[in-house]
């Protein structure tokens, strides 16, 4: 991502959920006003960090006052892109599948779920909430019809990369990718994978070595 001729990290840009999230929470809280310094209290970062990252997209703080929270929550969504709506299909209705069609959060925040895909024919015809789980073999005519800009697939890694296909013909915009794989999709396509293996792997060396210092 660019800011004019400067290009921003992804670095940068993964951390802008965190600091939506907490001033999510302060907006719940009833604080409208805070400082770097408080800020990086309650969310890990140095404020001199904070600031750095914040200063890539514009001024948004005034010294001596601090930073609106109303107003740099409402700025971070507009740069995540949370203030469009996106129509959503989910492949895969095993447990992942069913989870992220269960989690309200995505929908409230412009993530609309319209359908689920499945080859299992026990499935096909069934709802979660009120998102239906439809024949995979309708997946390409259904995101032409009802204009989807993002595909969520939730198969086996052996299925994934036929359903990403499919996906990328279709004319699909992003693919956030829970099969334990690495897809291939063209450069116009923007791809999220999340490998919950590597996570969990990560804590576990965490662990060890934690374990081993205290040793």
């Amino acid at each position: 991502m660019q800011k004019g001729n400067t290009r921003i990290s992804m670095a940068v840009i993964r951390r802008l959920p965190k600091y939506r999230r907490y001033l999510s929470e302060l907006l719940d809280k009833d604080i409208h006003r805070i400082s770097s310094k408080e800020l990086s209290k309650i969310i890990g970062f140095t404020a001199s960090q904070i600031r750095q990252d914040l200063n890539n997209f514009g001024g948004f703080g005034q010294q001596g006052y601090g930073y609106n929270v109303e107003e740099l929550h409402s700025a971070i969504g507009k740069i995540l892109g949370l203030d469009h709506s996106y129509n959503t299909v989910i492949v895969g209705a095993g447990n992942i599948g069913q989870a992220i069609a269960n989690y309200t959060n995505f929908e409230k925040a412009g993530f609309k779920p319209t359908a689920m895909f499945e080859i299992n024919p026990k499935l096909i015809g069934l709802k979660i909430r009120d998102i239906e789980i439809m024949d995979a073999d309708l997946l390409g005519t259904y995101i032409k019809e009802k204009n989807i800009n993002i595909g969520i697939i939730c198969t086996s890694k052996e299925k994934a990369q036929d359903v990403a296909n499919v996906m990328v013909e279709s004319g699909i915009q992003g693919i956030w990718n829970f099969a334990p794989t690495d897809l291939q999709v063209p450069e116009h396509v923007v791809l999220e994978t999340v490998h919950l293996s590597e996570s969990l792997y990560t804590l576990s060396y965490l662990l060890k070595h934690k374990r081993e210092e205290e040793d």
